[in-house]
């Protein structure tokens, strides 16, 4: 495939949901179990995930997925050019040293700067200006992903030089089919891989997260309705803090749920910010906490995760011919709200190989390709039979 300039995929400036692939170099298993050496190295798999957790609640990017496997990594992201520009120069600067920290703490945790350092990184305004937009931008997410861990497990094998290919492939998602379509290709990778069965064995994936969340959080309701206290739910404290994502394991992750689709809004570029993704038209809902686990609390589908995890449920069952099932009726109506058409297994299965720069409807591929100049995008005639 073609090598394409990230500024023909990436709109900077502007609201945009994109899928992102990192390979380890060769292709080697440096993130699974290594058949030729006989290593296991799945515990980079949860470096990997406590990374993407840290900066999720730094940069001004929702994580609205992920998937880790053996000599690959998925991620799902949408660039929020709002929420960082809503940010005070305080808070990009404090930002800025929790993803490069001058003093760390005997357990490496960064320690909280003094405020003569944080004037110092606030009072050039040039450099100030390029560390916002830096934190919002998708490169720089990668980069900081990427990096820190090729370190890491440089130095665990004792050796030097590349652990990832020489650039991370992206993806512009150009509406709900193709958001819906990326991140059940996402979720269900191991189960393609044959490294799971089902969607709890789909451990380091966003859908494991959610499972556990969602598990953790009926639980919980469980318990409060026992103690007569289910009214009083937000009061609690324990409890308070599950409910606003403070301690559940996808407090981090982007919520799925998006209410309803907001009017479109100029952006930094004159342009208008693409409503695929986005929550209501009031302002960004950042988080409150004095250290946020996520860019915003603006969910990215017109569905609920309990009707998002069945789909996947279905889904997952069709890759796995042994455990078929007809489509739950309740998803249908979901699906034609989505814009989802065609052959939905198909899109899914084939997600990897059918789609390259972009992937939509293909009025939206037209769109697009139109606004970048170009005549057409790769994969129209997929986008036609997966998306109808």
């Amino acid at each position: 495939m073609p090598a394409y300039a990230r500024r023909e995929i990436v709109a900077e400036g502007e609201v945009g949901v994109y899928h992102c692939v990192a390979r380890c170099v060769r292709r080697a298993f440096l993130c699974g179990f290594d058949a030729v050496s006989g290593k296991s190295f799945e515990h980079r798999k949860g470096w990997i995930r406590q990374r993407l957790e840290d900066l999720a609640g730094i940069f001004g990017i929702d994580l609205c997925g992920y998937a880790v496997m053996g000599n690959h990594l998925h991620v799902i992201v949408r660039t929020r050019p709002d929420v960082t520009a809503a940010w005070s120069e305080e808070e990009v600067a404090r930002r800025w040293w929790r993803l490069f920290p001058r003093r760390r703490d005997e357990a490496g945790v960064p320690e909280e700067p003094e405020p003569h350092e944080l004037a110092m990184l606030v009072s050039e305004p040039q450099a100030a200006a390029e560390r916002r937009r830096r934190l919002g931008s998708l490169s720089w997410l990668m980069r900081c992903l990427c990096e820190p861990i090729a370190r890491r497990s440089n130095r665990e094998d004792g050796c030097s030089g590349r652990f990832w290919e020489g650039r991370f492939k992206s993806q512009a998602l150009l509406d709900d089919a193709a958001v819906l379509a990326c991140a059940a290709y996402v979720d269900l990778n191991p189960v393609r891989a044959g490294v799971a069965r089902t969607l709890e064995g789909c451990h380091y994936t966003s859908a494991y997260d959610r499972i556990v969340a969602l598990r953790e959080r009926r639980r919980a309701d469980r318990r409060a309705r026992r103690r007569g206290r289910a009214t009083r739910r937000r009061g609690a404290s324990g409890a308070g803090r599950d409910a606003d994502g403070a301690t559940r394991r996808d407090g981090w992750l982007c919520p799925i749920r998006r209410e309803q689709p907001s009017q479109a809004a100029p952006s930094a570029r004159g342009r208008k910010h693409r409503d695929v993704g986005r929550s209501t038209g009031s302002p960004a809902a950042p988080a409150t906490d004095a250290a946020p686990r996520r860019a915003s609390s603006d969910g990215f589908l017109a569905m609920s995760v309990e009707d998002y995890l069945r789909l996947l449920d279905w889904t997952g069952r069709q890759v796995r011919r042994d455990k078929p099932g007809a489509i739950p009726a309740s998803m249908a109506p979901i699906l034609d709200r989505l814009g989802v058409g065609g052959n939905w297994v198909a899109s899914v299965l084939h997600f990897g190989r059918w789609f390259h720069r972009a992937v939509g409807r293909a009025d939206r591929l037209a769109e697009e390709a139109a606004r970048r100049g170009k005549r057409w995008f790769q994969g129209l005639a997929h986008s036609r039979t997966a998306f109808g």
